[in-house]
Protein backbone atom coordinates (compact mmCIF):
# COMPACT_ATOMS: atom_id res chain seq x y z
CA UNK A 1 0.00 0.00 0.00
CA UNK A 2 2.89 2.38 0.92
CA UNK A 3 5.78 2.99 -1.04
CA UNK A 4 7.80 5.48 0.68
CA UNK A 5 7.98 8.31 3.90
CA UNK A 6 7.57 11.94 3.34
CA UNK A 7 9.73 13.24 6.33
CA UNK A 8 9.28 17.10 7.35
CA UNK A 9 11.98 19.17 8.74
CA UNK A 10 9.70 20.94 10.75
CA UNK A 11 11.57 24.61 12.62
CA UNK A 12 14.74 23.70 10.44
CA UNK A 13 13.26 25.67 7.67
CA UNK A 14 13.07 28.59 9.87
CA UNK A 15 16.43 28.74 10.67
CA UNK A 16 17.47 31.25 7.94
CA UNK A 17 20.94 31.54 6.60
CA UNK A 18 22.15 28.65 8.75
CA UNK A 19 19.15 26.47 7.19
CA UNK A 20 21.81 24.65 5.10
CA UNK A 21 24.10 23.77 7.67
CA UNK A 22 20.68 22.57 9.76
CA UNK A 23 19.82 20.20 6.69
CA UNK A 24 23.14 18.88 5.99
CA UNK A 25 23.20 17.82 9.31
CA UNK A 26 20.05 16.17 9.44
CA UNK A 27 20.96 14.39 6.18
CA UNK A 28 24.17 12.86 7.25
CA UNK A 29 22.35 11.67 11.03
CA UNK A 30 19.61 10.11 8.70
CA UNK A 31 22.33 8.46 6.52
CA UNK A 32 24.15 6.93 9.61
CA UNK A 33 20.39 5.81 11.03
CA UNK A 34 19.31 4.62 7.93
CA UNK A 35 22.38 2.59 6.93
CA UNK A 36 22.20 -1.12 6.16
CA UNK A 37 18.46 -1.04 4.71
CA UNK A 38 17.91 -1.64 1.14
CA UNK A 39 15.87 1.77 1.09
CA UNK A 40 16.62 5.22 -0.62
CA UNK A 41 16.79 8.86 0.62
CA UNK A 42 15.60 11.34 -1.83
CA UNK A 43 16.74 14.50 -0.46
CA UNK A 44 14.77 17.63 -0.69
CA UNK A 45 15.39 21.15 0.21
CA UNK A 46 12.57 21.53 2.98
CA UNK A 47 11.58 17.54 2.93
CA UNK A 48 13.01 14.18 2.01
CA UNK A 49 11.49 10.99 1.18
CA UNK A 50 12.42 7.54 2.20
CA UNK A 51 12.15 5.35 -1.01
CA UNK A 52 10.76 1.25 1.00
CA UNK A 53 11.61 -0.32 -1.87
CA UNK A 54 9.36 -3.19 -0.77
CA UNK A 55 11.19 -3.11 2.62
CA UNK A 56 9.28 -3.15 5.60
CA UNK A 57 8.19 0.36 6.99
CA UNK A 58 7.91 -0.80 10.74
CA UNK A 59 11.72 -1.03 10.73
CA UNK A 60 12.37 2.13 9.06
CA UNK A 61 10.14 4.12 11.39
CA UNK A 62 12.15 2.88 14.23
CA UNK A 63 15.27 4.29 12.95
CA UNK A 64 13.48 7.53 12.14
CA UNK A 65 12.65 7.56 15.68
CA UNK A 66 16.23 7.75 16.68
CA UNK A 67 16.35 11.36 14.46
CA UNK A 68 16.65 14.85 15.79
CA UNK A 69 15.01 17.08 13.70
CA UNK A 70 12.25 15.38 12.34
CA UNK A 71 8.97 17.05 13.04
CA UNK A 72 6.95 14.48 11.36
CA UNK A 73 6.49 11.94 9.19
CA UNK A 74 3.71 10.46 6.79
CA UNK A 75 3.36 6.76 5.02
CA UNK A 76 2.68 7.95 1.67
CA UNK A 77 1.82 6.33 -1.90
CA UNK A 78 3.05 8.14 -4.65
CA UNK A 79 1.22 7.93 -8.20
CA UNK A 80 0.97 9.74 -11.67
CA UNK A 81 -0.38 13.22 -12.16
CA UNK A 82 -3.69 12.06 -13.55
CA UNK A 83 -7.26 12.59 -12.65
CA UNK A 84 -8.57 9.27 -13.49
CA UNK A 85 -5.74 7.52 -11.95
CA UNK A 86 -5.93 9.54 -8.67
CA UNK A 87 -10.43 8.58 -8.24
CA UNK A 88 -9.32 4.81 -8.54
CA UNK A 89 -6.00 5.23 -5.96
CA UNK A 90 -7.92 7.26 -3.80
CA UNK A 91 -10.79 4.99 -3.30
CA UNK A 92 -8.73 1.74 -3.18
CA UNK A 93 -6.52 4.02 -0.27
CA UNK A 94 -10.06 3.97 1.58
CA UNK A 95 -10.81 0.65 0.51
CA UNK A 96 -8.08 -0.84 2.64
CA UNK A 97 -8.08 1.30 5.82
CA UNK A 98 -11.95 1.16 6.41
CA UNK A 99 -13.20 -2.22 7.89
CA UNK A 100 -16.37 -0.69 9.36
CA UNK A 101 -18.67 2.28 8.97
CA UNK A 102 -16.96 5.43 9.78
CA UNK A 103 -16.30 8.88 8.78
CA UNK A 104 -13.83 10.62 6.51
CA UNK A 105 -12.48 13.83 4.80
CA UNK A 106 -10.68 14.56 1.71
CA UNK A 107 -7.92 17.46 2.35
CA UNK A 108 -5.77 18.37 -0.96
CA UNK A 109 -2.93 20.49 -1.39
CA UNK A 110 -1.96 21.58 -4.79
CA UNK A 111 1.35 22.30 -4.42
CA UNK A 112 1.99 22.51 -8.14
CA UNK A 113 0.08 25.53 -9.30
CA UNK A 114 0.46 23.99 -12.86
CA UNK A 115 -2.13 21.30 -12.09
CA UNK A 116 -5.59 22.13 -13.91
CA UNK A 117 -7.49 21.16 -10.59
CA UNK A 118 -7.49 24.16 -7.39
CA UNK A 119 -7.68 21.80 -4.20
CA UNK A 120 -11.07 22.48 -3.43
CA UNK A 121 -11.93 21.24 -6.92
CA UNK A 122 -10.11 18.18 -6.02
CA UNK A 123 -11.35 17.62 -2.68
CA UNK A 124 -14.58 17.34 -4.06
CA UNK A 125 -14.20 15.12 -6.81
CA UNK A 126 -12.51 12.26 -4.65
CA UNK A 127 -14.64 12.60 -1.99
CA UNK A 128 -17.61 12.18 -4.55
CA UNK A 129 -15.95 9.23 -6.10
CA UNK A 130 -15.59 7.86 -2.39
CA UNK A 131 -18.89 7.76 -1.28
CA UNK A 132 -20.45 6.95 -4.52
CA UNK A 133 -18.27 3.51 -4.33
CA UNK A 134 -17.63 2.81 -1.20
CA UNK A 135 -20.74 2.46 1.51
CA UNK A 136 -19.26 2.00 4.70
CA UNK A 137 -18.11 5.66 4.97
CA UNK A 138 -20.35 9.14 5.11
CA UNK A 139 -18.25 12.54 4.84
CA UNK A 140 -17.86 14.51 7.58
CA UNK A 141 -15.78 17.70 7.66
CA UNK A 142 -15.60 19.16 10.90
CA UNK A 143 -13.91 16.14 13.20
CA UNK A 144 -13.60 12.67 10.59
CA UNK A 145 -12.16 9.79 12.30
CA UNK A 146 -10.58 8.98 8.97
CA UNK A 147 -8.55 12.05 6.69
CA UNK A 148 -7.05 11.09 3.05
CA UNK A 149 -4.59 13.75 2.09
CA UNK A 150 -3.71 14.46 -1.04
CA UNK A 151 -0.56 16.36 -2.00
CA UNK A 152 -0.22 17.22 -5.64
CA UNK A 153 3.65 18.24 -6.40
CA UNK A 154 5.10 18.83 -10.14
CA UNK A 155 6.90 14.80 -9.94
CA UNK A 156 3.68 13.12 -8.89
CA UNK A 157 0.67 12.81 -6.42
CA UNK A 158 0.80 11.39 -3.01
CA UNK A 159 -1.78 9.72 -0.91
CA UNK A 160 -1.37 9.93 2.55
CA UNK A 161 -3.55 9.97 5.99
CA UNK A 162 -1.77 10.93 9.03
CA UNK A 163 1.26 12.66 10.36
CA UNK A 164 3.78 10.67 13.00
CA UNK A 165 5.53 13.05 15.20
CA UNK A 166 9.17 12.57 14.99
CA UNK A 167 11.69 14.22 17.73
CA UNK A 168 11.56 17.58 17.07
CA UNK A 169 13.92 19.71 18.07
CA UNK A 170 17.41 19.87 16.12
CA UNK A 171 20.03 16.98 14.36
CA UNK A 172 22.36 15.95 16.73
CA UNK A 173 25.78 17.72 16.80
CA UNK A 174 24.52 21.38 15.12
CA UNK A 175 24.91 22.99 18.31
CA UNK A 176 28.48 22.04 19.37
CA UNK A 177 29.55 19.49 22.22
CA UNK A 178 28.56 19.05 25.89
CA UNK A 179 29.99 17.32 28.92
CA UNK A 180 26.62 15.44 30.78
CA UNK A 181 27.50 14.86 34.48
CA UNK A 182 26.05 10.72 34.37
CA UNK A 183 25.26 9.34 37.26
CA UNK A 184 23.51 5.74 37.25
CA UNK A 185 19.98 7.35 38.54
CA UNK A 186 17.14 7.91 35.74
CA UNK A 187 17.66 11.96 35.57
CA UNK A 188 21.03 12.15 33.70
CA UNK A 189 20.53 9.73 31.22
CA UNK A 190 16.69 11.69 29.95
CA UNK A 191 18.87 15.36 30.20
CA UNK A 192 21.25 13.69 27.96
CA UNK A 193 18.83 12.65 25.71
CA UNK A 194 16.99 16.33 25.64
CA UNK A 195 20.25 17.45 25.22
CA UNK A 196 20.77 15.74 21.94
CA UNK A 197 17.77 16.34 20.65
CA UNK A 198 18.35 20.31 20.72
CA UNK A 199 21.04 19.63 18.54
CA UNK A 200 24.12 18.92 21.24
CA UNK A 201 26.73 15.80 20.77
CA UNK A 202 27.15 14.69 24.01
CA UNK A 203 30.27 13.19 26.05
CA UNK A 204 29.94 11.85 29.39
CA UNK A 205 31.53 11.93 32.70
CA UNK A 206 30.88 10.12 35.57
CA UNK A 207 32.19 9.85 39.17
CA UNK A 208 33.37 6.02 40.69
CA UNK A 209 34.33 5.06 43.89
CA UNK A 210 35.29 1.36 43.40
CA UNK A 211 35.24 -0.73 45.85
CA UNK A 212 33.05 2.04 47.74
CA UNK A 213 30.87 1.13 45.18
CA UNK A 214 30.61 -1.64 43.32
CA UNK A 215 31.69 -2.46 39.82
CA UNK A 216 28.05 -3.07 38.52
CA UNK A 217 27.76 0.34 39.15
CA UNK A 218 30.13 1.22 36.79
CA UNK A 219 28.26 -1.41 34.34
CA UNK A 220 25.23 -0.09 34.81
CA UNK A 221 26.44 3.60 33.26
CA UNK A 222 28.07 2.11 30.87
CA UNK A 223 24.90 0.32 29.72
CA UNK A 224 23.20 3.28 30.19
CA UNK A 225 25.37 5.45 27.53
CA UNK A 226 24.97 2.52 24.98
CA UNK A 227 20.80 3.31 25.38
CA UNK A 228 21.79 7.23 25.14
CA UNK A 229 23.96 6.26 21.69
CA UNK A 230 21.30 5.43 19.79
CA UNK A 231 20.42 8.93 19.24
CA UNK A 232 24.15 10.05 19.09
CA UNK A 233 26.06 10.51 15.50
CA UNK A 234 28.09 7.34 14.89
CA UNK A 235 25.89 5.45 17.79
CA UNK A 236 28.80 6.11 19.52
CA UNK A 237 29.59 8.28 23.19
CA UNK A 238 32.74 8.91 24.94
CA UNK A 239 32.82 8.31 28.51
CA UNK A 240 35.09 9.41 31.22
CA UNK A 241 35.49 7.67 34.33
CA UNK A 242 36.90 9.66 37.33
CA UNK A 243 38.12 7.53 40.34
CA UNK A 244 36.78 9.66 42.57
CA UNK A 245 37.08 6.75 45.79
CA UNK A 246 40.21 9.50 47.19
CA UNK A 247 38.55 12.42 47.45
CA UNK A 248 35.34 10.62 48.36
CA UNK A 249 37.50 9.12 51.52
CA UNK A 250 38.28 12.70 52.47
CA UNK A 251 34.89 13.96 51.87
CA UNK A 252 33.41 11.23 54.56
CA UNK A 253 36.50 11.76 57.11
CA UNK A 254 37.11 15.43 57.12
CA UNK A 255 33.61 17.29 56.25
CA UNK A 256 30.70 17.63 58.62
CA UNK A 257 27.95 15.39 57.65
CA UNK A 258 25.51 18.03 56.49
CA UNK A 259 27.62 19.80 54.14
CA UNK A 260 28.74 16.25 52.98
CA UNK A 261 26.75 16.10 49.62
CA UNK A 262 27.30 19.66 49.25
CA UNK A 263 31.58 19.95 48.75
CA UNK A 264 31.00 16.32 46.84
CA UNK A 265 29.15 18.13 44.20
CA UNK A 266 31.47 21.04 43.99
CA UNK A 267 34.27 18.76 43.76
CA UNK A 268 32.70 17.04 40.35
CA UNK A 269 31.59 20.34 39.42
CA UNK A 270 35.60 21.18 39.38
CA UNK A 271 36.51 18.18 37.71
CA UNK A 272 33.62 17.97 35.68
CA UNK A 273 35.41 21.72 34.04
CA UNK A 274 38.51 20.74 33.67
CA UNK A 275 37.78 17.41 31.84
CA UNK A 276 35.73 19.42 29.60
CA UNK A 277 38.39 22.53 28.72
CA UNK A 278 40.62 19.57 27.99
CA UNK A 279 38.31 18.16 25.35
CA UNK A 280 36.52 20.94 24.12
CA UNK A 281 33.32 20.40 25.70
CA UNK A 282 31.15 23.84 25.62
CA UNK A 283 28.99 23.16 28.34
CA UNK A 284 28.14 20.85 30.95
CA UNK A 285 24.62 19.20 31.63
CA UNK A 286 23.04 17.35 34.31
CA UNK A 287 19.95 15.78 35.71
CA UNK A 288 18.90 18.50 38.37
CA UNK A 289 15.76 19.28 38.60
CA UNK A 290 14.76 22.47 41.30
CA UNK A 291 13.68 21.25 44.73
CA UNK A 292 14.28 17.86 43.79
CA UNK A 293 16.26 16.49 46.52
CA UNK A 294 18.51 18.28 49.25
CA UNK A 295 21.16 19.41 46.68
CA UNK A 296 18.65 20.52 44.32
CA UNK A 297 17.58 23.56 45.61
CA UNK A 298 17.87 27.27 44.39
CA UNK A 299 20.56 27.79 47.29
CA UNK A 300 22.25 24.53 46.51
CA UNK A 301 22.50 24.59 43.30
CA UNK A 302 24.40 28.61 43.54
CA UNK A 303 26.46 27.17 46.13
CA UNK A 304 27.66 24.25 44.19
CA UNK A 305 27.82 26.44 40.70
CA UNK A 306 30.21 28.74 42.23
CA UNK A 307 33.29 26.11 41.50
CA UNK A 308 32.62 26.96 37.72
CA UNK A 309 32.44 29.59 35.21
CA UNK A 310 31.44 27.13 32.40
CA UNK A 311 27.51 27.30 31.50
CA UNK A 312 25.29 24.87 33.13
CA UNK A 313 22.49 23.51 31.23
CA UNK A 314 20.10 21.77 33.41
CA UNK A 315 17.34 20.42 30.63
CA UNK A 316 15.61 18.79 33.51
CA UNK A 317 14.99 21.76 36.00
CA UNK A 318 10.93 22.16 35.74
CA UNK A 319 9.91 18.70 34.87
CA UNK A 320 8.21 16.78 37.28
CA UNK A 321 9.36 13.44 38.34
CA UNK A 322 6.87 11.36 36.75
CA UNK A 323 7.11 13.29 33.94
CA UNK A 324 10.80 12.30 33.72
CA UNK A 325 10.15 8.50 34.38
CA UNK A 326 7.86 8.80 31.51
CA UNK A 327 10.53 10.04 29.26
CA UNK A 328 13.08 7.39 30.76
CA UNK A 329 10.55 4.65 29.93
CA UNK A 330 10.49 5.78 26.25
CA UNK A 331 13.76 5.78 25.79
CA UNK A 332 13.83 2.38 27.30
CA UNK A 333 16.72 3.52 29.97
CA UNK A 334 14.28 3.23 33.43
CA UNK A 335 14.69 -0.90 33.76
CA UNK A 336 18.61 0.22 33.58
CA UNK A 337 18.22 3.01 36.02
CA UNK A 338 16.42 1.33 38.61
CA UNK A 339 19.28 -1.46 38.52
CA UNK A 340 20.13 -1.49 43.02
CA UNK A 341 23.54 -0.70 42.57
CA UNK A 342 24.48 2.43 44.25
CA UNK A 343 26.84 5.23 43.17
CA UNK A 344 29.12 7.48 45.02
CA UNK A 345 26.28 10.04 45.27
CA UNK A 346 23.83 7.73 47.36
CA UNK A 347 26.34 4.84 48.98
CA UNK A 348 27.02 7.64 51.98
CA UNK A 349 23.92 10.22 51.78
CA UNK A 350 23.60 11.78 55.13
CA UNK A 351 20.70 11.77 57.43
CA UNK A 352 20.26 15.43 57.46
CA UNK A 353 22.02 17.62 54.39
CA UNK A 354 21.66 20.90 54.18
CA UNK A 355 19.37 22.12 52.15
CA UNK A 356 20.45 25.92 52.06
CA UNK A 357 24.17 25.32 52.31
CA UNK A 358 26.36 28.96 51.93
CA UNK A 359 29.26 29.01 49.62
CA UNK A 360 31.65 30.50 52.52
CA UNK A 361 30.78 27.58 54.72
CA UNK A 362 31.68 25.74 51.88
CA UNK A 363 34.74 27.14 51.20
CA UNK A 364 35.82 26.79 54.79
CA UNK A 365 34.70 22.99 55.16
CA UNK A 366 36.98 22.46 52.23
CA UNK A 367 39.98 23.92 53.36
CA UNK A 368 40.11 20.92 55.64
CA UNK A 369 42.38 18.91 52.96
CA UNK A 370 44.16 19.95 49.90
CA UNK A 371 41.31 19.52 47.47
CA UNK A 372 43.32 20.71 44.40
CA UNK A 373 45.64 18.42 44.95
CA UNK A 374 42.84 15.51 44.87
CA UNK A 375 41.08 17.21 42.34
CA UNK A 376 44.28 17.34 39.41
CA UNK A 377 44.90 14.07 40.04
CA UNK A 378 41.50 12.71 39.58
CA UNK A 379 41.55 14.03 36.09
CA UNK A 380 44.86 12.58 35.19
CA UNK A 381 43.89 9.46 36.35
CA UNK A 382 40.61 9.23 34.38
CA UNK A 383 39.78 6.96 32.16
CA UNK A 384 37.82 7.43 28.72
CA UNK A 385 36.80 5.18 26.41
CA UNK A 386 33.96 4.95 23.21
CA UNK A 387 30.69 2.99 24.41
CA UNK A 388 28.91 2.07 21.27
CA UNK A 389 24.87 1.55 20.88
CA UNK A 390 25.92 -2.76 20.16
CA UNK A 391 29.34 -3.05 22.09
CA UNK A 392 29.09 -5.85 24.88
CA UNK A 393 31.71 -4.29 27.31
CA UNK A 394 31.38 -5.92 30.78
CA UNK A 395 34.41 -3.99 33.39
CA UNK A 396 33.30 -6.63 36.14
CA UNK A 397 35.29 -9.22 33.20
CA UNK A 398 38.44 -7.47 33.63
CA UNK A 399 39.16 -6.34 37.21
CA UNK A 400 38.03 -5.63 40.88
CA UNK A 401 38.25 -1.63 40.26
CA UNK A 402 37.30 0.43 37.13
CA UNK A 403 40.71 1.80 36.12
CA UNK A 404 41.81 -1.21 35.85
CA UNK A 405 39.59 -2.64 34.07
CA UNK A 406 39.11 -0.20 31.13
CA UNK A 407 43.07 -0.56 31.31
CA UNK A 408 42.62 -4.53 30.80
CA UNK A 409 39.67 -3.43 28.51
CA UNK A 410 42.16 -1.50 25.93
CA UNK A 411 44.77 -3.69 26.59
CA UNK A 412 42.49 -6.85 25.41
CA UNK A 413 40.75 -4.56 22.08
CA UNK A 414 44.46 -3.64 20.83
CA UNK A 415 45.61 -7.40 21.06
CA UNK A 416 42.32 -8.28 19.26
CA UNK A 417 43.38 -5.80 16.02
CA UNK A 418 46.32 -6.73 16.31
Amino acid sequence: MYDRILIRFGDLTLKGKNQGDFIRQLYKMLDEKLQGLPITIEKKHDHAYVLLNGYDYNEVIERLNLVAGIYSYSLVKKIKRDLDILKEESLNYINELVKGPTTFKVEAKRADKTFNLTSPEVSKIISAHILKNNKLVTADLHKPKLELRIEIRSDGIYLFNSQIRGLGGYPTGIAGKGLLMLSGGIDSPVAGFLAMKQGIKIECIHFESTPLTSIESANKVVDLVKIMAKYAPGNKILLHMVPFKNIHMQLLEKVPESYNITIMRRMMYRIASKVAANNKDLVLINGESVGQVASQTLQSMATINEVTNMPVIRPLATYDKLDIIALSRKIKAFDISIKPFEDCCTVYVPKAPSTAPRAYKARHFEEAFPYEEYVDEAVKNTKSLWINTFSDLDLSMYGLEVGEAIDEYHKAKQEGNN
